[in-house]
C-alpha cells in the first residue's frame, strides 16, 4: 500500500507498507523533507512496524514520538504528517494527479443558481458521472450567503441587504456568513471524490484542499497560510474563508466533498457591516476590536486586477495537476434551475433557521 501527504506549506511525506495478519509490515517512510540525524528515519520506520492496522493517527503519532531520539530535528514535516500518510495508505487514498481535472468558468450567474450548481456538480462527482471539478464563480448580483445552520435574523440585516440590492441565500455547507459583490470577491468550488481526502481528519482536509491556492498566492508575492479551521490568512489579515459539505454516493457508497472558498479582492467593509450582523462575541473570538481589521483585500496586497488574479490561480492549478476546460451540461443546468425554484429561492430553505 502506498500513501502520500503533502504538508500544507511544507514537504511531501510518502509511506509504503504492507498489512500481514492485521499488522503493519515492511514500512518505509520517504519524502523530500529534512531530518537529522540520518538514522532517525530508521526509528520512524521501526515505530510503525508491527502496529495494528487499525491504529488511528493519534496512536501512530504517539509511537513515532516515543521512538525518536531527543536530538531528532524534523523540518518540513511532523510526526503527525507521517501518521496521516500511513492512514492514507491504509485507506488507499488517491492523489491530485490521479484525476483528469475539469475547469468550469462561465458567465455571471445568480447567487441562488451558484448554490444549486454546487449541489448538482458535487452530486455528479459522487456518482462518478463527472470528473473532479474546479468551478470559478462569476456573480451577477450582490449577495449575502449564510451557512447551512446559521440563524437568518441573527446573521443578516435584511433592511441593509435590501438597501444594497443584495440577495440573501443559504448554502448547503456550514460555516459563517459572507457578503459578495460581483467585482469585490473571488469565489471558487472544488468538487472532489472522497478518496482524495481519505485518511485525513475533517480539519486536515481543509488544509489539504487549500494548499494549491496558498502556492498560487505565493507566486503573486503573498505569503499566506491556512488558519484553522477554515480561514486563509496573511500577515496583514484574513483574505479568504472556506466551507465544506460531504455528499454521499449512490446506494450509500463513497461520495464526494464540496470545498468552496470566497476570497476578498476589494470588499467594501462598510457595506459588509451594513448587511451582516457581526457580533461582539465573534470579534472577540478573532482577537480584534474592529471587523474592518479582519479582512485585507487581495487588490491592495497584489496590485493586480481581479481578472489577473483569477487567471494566475487557474494557471497555478493547471501547472500542478492538469486542467481541461469544460462546462455545465444541459442536464446539470436543468437540475440546478429546478433546485433554484424548489429550494434556494424558497423561504422554507432560506429561513429554515429563522
Amino acid at each position: 500500500m502506498h500513501g502520500e501527504y503533502k504538508v500544507p506549506g511544507g514537504k511531501l511525506v510518502v509511506v509504503d507498507l504492507e498489512v500481514d495478519d492485521g499488522l503493519l509490515k515492511n514500512v518505509r517512510v520517504a519524502g523530500d523533507f529534512f531530518l537529522e540525524p540520518d538514522e532517525a528515519i530508521l526509528s520512524i520506520d521501526a515505530a510503525i512496524e508491527g502496529a495494528p492496522a487499525d491504529t488511528d493517527a493519534a496512536g501512530l503519532k504517539a509511537r513515532i514520538d516515543a521512538a525518536l531520539p531527543e536530538s531528532a530535528t524534523l523540518f518540513g514535516f511532523t510526526t503527525d504528517s507521517v501518521a496521516v500518510a500511513v492512514r492514507r495508505a491504509l485507506a488507499r487514498a488517491t492523489d491530485w494527479r490521479d484525476y483528469d481535472w475539469q475547469l468550469i468558468h462561465e458567465a455571471p450567474q445568480s447567487p441562488a443558481l451558484h448554490m444549486a450548481l454546487d449541489e448538482v456538480i458535487t452530486t455528479e462527482v459522487a456518482a462518478g458521472r463527472r470528473p473532479p471539478t474546479l468551478r470559478v464563480w462569476q456573480w451577477d448580483a450582490p449577495a449575502v450567503i449564510i451557512g447551512s445552520f446559521q440563524s437568518l435574523r441573527n446573521e443578516v440585516d435584511l433592511a441593509g441587504a435590501a438597501r444594497h440590492g443584495a440577495q440573501v441565500v443559504r448554502r448547503i455547507s456550514g460555516g459563517g456568513a459572507m457578503f459578495a459583490e460581483p467585482r469585490s470577491t473571488i469565489t471558487y468550488s472544488l468538487a472532489v471524490p472522497e478518496a482524495l481526502v481519505s485518511g485525513l481528519s475533517f480539519a486536515d482536509s481543509y488544509a489539504y484542499l487549500d494548499d494549491w491556492v496558498l502556492s498560487a498566492l505565493g507566486d503573486m508575492g503573498i505569503k499566506a497560510w491556512y488558519q484553522p479551521l477554515n480561514d486563509i490568512a496573511t500577515e496583514v489579515g484574513k483574505v479568504a474563508g472556506a466551507a465544506q459539505k460531504r455528499v454521499v454516493g449512490p446506494d450509500g457508497g463513497a461520495g464526494a466533498v464540496l470545498h468552496h472558498v470566497t476570497m476578498s479582492y476589494d470588499i467594501d467593509v462598510d457595506k459588509m457591516l451594513d448587511v451582516l450582523r457581526i457580533g461582539k462575541e465573534k470579534l472577540s473570538d478573532k482577537g480584534t476590536r474592529s471587523a474592518k481589521k479582519r479582512v485585507d483585500p487581495l487588490r491592495r496586497q497584489t496590485g493586480l486586477s481581479r481578472e489577473t488574479v483569477i487567471e494566475r490561480m487557474i494557471d497555478s492549478f493547471r501547472r500542478r495537476y492538469g486542467l481541461t476546460t469544460g462546462k455545465v451540461t444541459d442536464e446539470e443546468m436543468a437540475r440546478a434551475r429546478e433546485l433554484v425554484r424548489t429550494k434556494f429561492q424558497n423561504d422554507e430553505w432560506t429561513a429554515r433557521v429563522p
